[in-house]
């Protein structure tokens, strides 16, 4: 990846102008970045002999405003190439008895962080091009699976023209092979990205179809094969992939869209609940 070999070269090149301190800091980056990209300065200066305040004028010495500025950079360029063999390794730092409090507050961060940063105009463009969609097309495979099920589940209850594409004995590509101008195909993957996800976007870009692309920011591959993107948060020093965010996203999504066709959605769940009180879908009242 270039940025990441102009970033190491950066690196090297700054450890041979600046002091001991700071050449040992951009080694240990160099060889370990794995780990280095989610630790805190103090726990960095810690790791290679420095203080705290030394990695922070390391980080300014390359140009950052401060440590998280130098540590967000970082991270941007080598979360998608972390293995899950090296992300489970970070996550045995974790103090065990502090497990279900950082989990959650690195959740509301990234919830937090995605509100911040999100393009309300991309946003309410996606619903444009989703209502003037004449197929609709949600793919995620792998962790992403569930967000694309949770998103083609309840956009069927607004459109008759969802299709769910992923793993399955049908092949991706005859799943959207009458894709086409008219449609739309909406690509969710998040880091380690889906070689398949961006396989089948560029597939239905060539075609002439709206290709959206959900995923986690601007050094996303999907980017390159979307017509419009939108970004949520997903950092988590762990093998579990972080999607509270991206489920955020996905629901406001949905729940824009239903907005939208409020009148029809409407009448469609009137008989939705007709349907599912014949024929004792949820529990009745009658049985609680």
């Amino acid at each position: 990846m270039q940025d990441m070999q102009d970033l190491i070269r950066r690196l090297n090149q700054s450890g041979k102008r600046l002091s001991k301190g700071h050449r040992r800091i951009a080694e240990y980056i160099v060889e370990h970045y794995d780990k280095a990209v989610f630790m805190t300065a103090s726990r960095l200066g810690e790791k290679v002999g420095v203080s705290e305040s030394t990695v922070v004028r390391f980080a300014s010495a390359l140009g950052y405003e401060g440590y998280p500025q130098l540590q967000r950079a970082l991270q941007e360029l080598v979360r998608h190439r972390l293995t899950a063999v090296q992300r489970f390794e970070m996550a045995s730092d974790i103090d065990q008895s502090e497990v279900l409090r950082t989990v959650l507050r690195a959740d509301m961060q990234n919830i937090r962080a995605t509100l911040e940063d999100i393009d309300t105009v991309a946003f309410d463009d996606v619903i444009d091009r989703v209502l003037e969609a004449r197929n609709i097309y949600v793919m995620g495979v792998r962790s992403a699976a569930p967000l694309a099920q949770f998103l083609g589940y309840y956009l069927n209850f607004i459109f008759d023209n969802v299709r769910i594409v992923g793993e399955s004995a049908v092949d991706v590509f005859e799943q959207i092979s009458r894709v086409n101008e008219q449609d739309m195909l909406i690509g969710i993957s998040f880091p380690r990205y889906s070689t398949r996800t961006l396989e089948a976007m560029a597939f239905a870009k060539a075609r002439g179809a709206q290709v959206v692309a959900i995923t986690d920011g601007p050094m996303s591959p999907l980017l390159s094969q979307s017509t419009l993107s939108l970004t949520a948060r997903t950092d988590m020093a762990s093998f579990v992939d972080s999607l509270a965010a991206p489920l955020s996203l996905v629901n406001a999504l949905v729940v824009a869209v239903g907005l939208r066709r409020r009148e029809d959605l409407s009448e469609h769940f009137k008989l939705m609940e007709g349907i599912w009180d014949e024929y004792q879908v949820y529990l009745s009242k009658d049985r609680e």
